[in-house]
């Protein structure tokens, strides 16, 4: 994996598949992510992101993201920004 860290989940609603993100650096929509641990190991494009319900481009470290996910996610699960 060449990735660079970008995030931790602090939250997953299952009904949804919505992970909320607490961004330690720059995430855009259609950068490709990796989640890894807790049980998760996959990768997956954003295609959306959202601050407090309203649709974002892109976000900045401190901020809280909600991502639609392909797969659950935990608490703890670390997001890494895949790197070309």
């Amino acid at each position: 994996m060449n990735g660079k860290k970008v995030g931790e989940v602090l939250r997953f609603y299952d009904h949804i598949s919505v992970a909320v993100i607490n961004l330690y650096a720059v995430l855009k929509v259609g950068d490709s992510v990796h989640f890894l641990g807790h049980g998760s190991d996959f990768q997956q494009d954003i295609t959306s992101m959202q601050i407090e319900n309203e649709p974002v481009q892109q976000a900045g470290k401190g901020e809280l993201v909600a991502v639609k996910t392909i797969k659950p996610v935990k608490r703890g699960t670390t997001v890494y920004v895949m790197l070309e």
